[in-house]
């Protein structure tokens, strides 16, 4: 018997900002759904969190999908380039290390590269981890320039991402949905009406005017209008692992030249944040409440930025978790509404991407099913599930002895599937990596190696090659690296050259 669909002829977003115009902008291309009547409802009575300024390469994926470029990007959000995370302070008080959106070394087919660089590394022949990594080397000295269409070797292999200002995206992606389509409306939703089987038939509004749809699309926030308030959607809470539960958010005017990276500092209660956009900086002080009130937690970051605050500092709490289903009914959740961890790894735009994605590979016809909803729900919850192992890493591993906060990080019990993988890295060197995973073995080699969590053995293969020879080939990827990134343009010739951008006065902005 053939599994009984449902139509969709029209669509409502109940929520702007980065999630609601990202995902109108996404169905409005979507051709399967170019028939289908989109509208997006957002009250201006009401803020939006607008933090989420530092991406991922995911990012780039889904607007050049939209046929804009990297580019057209950068000029409209006043962005910058980003080619990892400098973690300060993470493996003990002044450590720092970089996690770029790259590769390391050259592997061979049967044995990826960090195998053989833990041999050299047990043979007493040390060479740092990073200085095989393209990404890092030009994160350190913020050098910049696109990676290569056809690189010629894996040494030549880096990603990046940007930095930008969330509420001039948010309108790029406005005037990209409105001029294909989509109504917008500026209301405040006063009631929803249910069909009896309890999916949502009509949204009303304050000043007496309504409106149905087929599928509603809930990017209300925090706030969760749809999914949470109106089909009670359980949440699953994980802030046993995850302490963070608060955050404090400022804009400075920028003082330098804005570096290739996002900076993560460890501070007693939490971290604190530093985001670089050509125009100004963003700043913010993640931390958990049971350890930092929030008049600490303001003075503490207020005390380490420089230039002239732009605007009040912003508060904002979070539950760190997810929905159990982020689809039900005729309901989707997408951005905060869906779930929220914490933005260390710049992940929050990103599950909106991926949630859209997983969205548009589900109407390949403006017809859903049941089966449909089902795997949407397993894919987004694994996807979540693996972001949050990811960021648990880096707080478990910790080298911080400042704070009982920090040391409940290290004693507490973690998720089986995290401690599953860290097991089988320690006793065999091997990069494990799960299905619907957002980051790859490379990025979990960055981690382990930036707070001293090694492997007891490596693979067998890397005794393949001869001690010199290997040591002669090492020393020969490092000189192809530097050579690379002494040849490369600056981060802010780069941004000159392609946006216009206009230097301050150099300061230093080289990780040492």
């Amino acid at each position: 018997m053939t599994e009984a669909t449902k139509t969709i002829n029209s669509i409502v977003i109940v929520g702007g900002g980065t999630s609601g115009w990202m995902t109108a902008a996404a169905l409005a291309n979507h051709a399967p759904l170019k028939h289908c009547k989109i509208t997006l409802i957002e009250s201006s009575k009401l803020g939006t969190i607008g933090v989420g300024e530092a991406t991922i390469p995911t990012l780039r994926r889904f607007y050049q999908n939209l046929g804009l470029s990297d580019i057209d990007v950068l000029k409209a959000t006043k962005g910058s380039c980003k080619l990892g995370i400098e973690f300060q302070g993470w493996a003990g008080e002044n450590s720092r290390f970089i996690h770029p959106f790259g590769i390391y070394g050259q592997s061979t087919p049967t044995t990826p590269f960090h195998h053989y660089w833990l041999r050299a590394e047990q043979a007493g022949t040390h060479s740092d981890l990073t200085d095989y990594s393209l990404g890092v080397q030009m994160a350190k000295h913020n050098k910049f320039v696109t990676p290569k269409i056809k690189p010629q070797n894996q040494l030549e292999i880096f990603d990046w991402a940007l930095h930008f200002d969330a509420s001039l995206f948010a309108k790029l992606m406005f005037d990209y949905s409105t001029n294909k389509g989509v109504k917008h409306i500026d209301n405040t939703i006063s009631n929803i009406e249910n069909h009896p089987d309890g999916s949502i038939s009509q949204l009303h509004f304050e000043d007496g005017s309504s409106i149905a749809a087929d599928l509603f699309i809930d990017c209300s926030g925090f706030k969760a209008l749809l999914i949470g308030e109106n089909q009670a959607v359980e949440y699953e809470n994980w802030s046993h692992w995850l302490l963070n539960d608060s955050a404090i958010a400022v804009q400075t005017s920028a003082t330098s030249e804005p570096i290739t990276r996002t900076l993560a500092i460890a501070k007693k209660g939490g971290w604190q944040w530093r985001i670089p956009l050509q125009h100004r900086v963003g700043n913010g002080y993640v931390y958990s409440s049971k350890y930092l009130s929030h008049e600490e937690a303001e003075k503490s970051l207020l005390a380490s930025i420089d230039g002239d605050i732009l605007q009040p500092p912003r508060k904002f709490s979070f539950t760190p978790g997810r929905r159990k289903s982020a689809w039900h009914n005729n309901c989707v959740a997408i951005g905060l509404s869906s779930g929220f961890l914490e933005p260390l790894e710049s992940t929050s735009i990103a599950l909106v991407e991926t949630a859209i994605e997983k969205l548009l590979l589900t109407f390949t016809s403006n017809h859903y099913s049941t089966h449909n909803v089902a795997k949407f729900n397993d894919v987004n919850a694994q996807e979540y599930e693996r972001v949050r192992d990811f960021i648990i890493l880096h707080y478990k591993l910790n080298g911080r002895s400042d704070s009982p906060m920090w040391q409940y990080y290290r004693d507490m019990a973690i998720p089986a599937s995290l401690e599953e993988k860290m097991l089988t890295f320690a006793k065999t060197g091997e990069l494990k990596r799960l299905p619907w995973e957002m980051f790859g073995p490379d990025s979990w080699l960055a981690i382990y190696h930036g707070l001293n969590f090694l492997p007891e053995n490596y693979q067998a293969s890397a005794d393949n090659m001869p001690l010199n020879y290997l040591n002669e080939h090492l020393t020969k990827m490092r000189e192809m690296v530097s050579s690379q990134v002494n040849n490369a343009p600056t981060h802010s010739e780069f941004l000159e050259k392609h946006c216009g951008y206009q230097p301050i006065k150099q300061q230093e902005a080289v990780c040492s």
